[in-house]
């Protein structure tokens, strides 16, 4: 059994890339996982203020939800973390989160594996190529896989496509 940690970034209600996340939850827990969803719909989550205060105390020194959503991020075996791709990159929510998780560069984390769950309007192949390269900043893990389900932009859009059931599989397989 493994501890999972999926981070649904969009703030959306009935978003795509959070119903792949729900699937991809579903799979994990089905396959015996300890698994949690953390929605960053709701969180106060401020901007890095750039000050490097994390590298001296392992963690923010900005008193909001981060703190509390790193701490499971260190502890988890496998990170998932599902995104809409704006402009062919993350959500501007997922990379101010990701800068506010900072003080993790220097603790030993434990996740390893590391999945990647998108969605956008576009369907180029190279569409959600540069939502992965912020992972390279953590050596100790590596990419697993990266679905990704372009074509799909309106709220709910994704319902009855196969992608929802590849990312339940993809849980399955942890």
């Amino acid at each position: 059994m493994k501890k999972v940690i999926v981070i649904s970034t969009s703030l959306r209600h009935g978003s795509n890339s959070d119903m792949l996340a729900d699937k991809f939850v579903e799979g994990a827990k089905a396959a015996g996982n300890e698994v949690e969803k953390i929605s960053l719909v709701g969180k106060n989550i401020q901007f890095c203020k750039g000050c490097f205060g994390c590298q001296k105390l392992g963690r923010c020194v900005i008193d909001d939800d981060v703190n509390n959503i790193m701490a499971k991020v260190i502890q988890a075996d496998v990170v998932c973390w599902a995104t809409p791709i704006y402009y062919y990159e993350m959500s501007g929510q997922m990379k101010t989160l990701i800068d506010r998780m900072n003080a993790m560069y220097e603790q030993d984390y434990h996740f390893r594996d590391v999945y990647l769950l998108t969605t956008a309007a576009e369907d180029e192949t190279e569409t959600p190529k540069r939502a992965e390269i912020w992972i390279d900043c953590y050596p100790k893990s590596h990419l697993a896989e990266h679905l990704f389900c372009g074509g799909v932009n309106d709220a709910r859009e994704i319902e009855g496509n196969d992608k929802l059931r590849e990312a339940f599989e993809l849980g399955k397989k942890i």
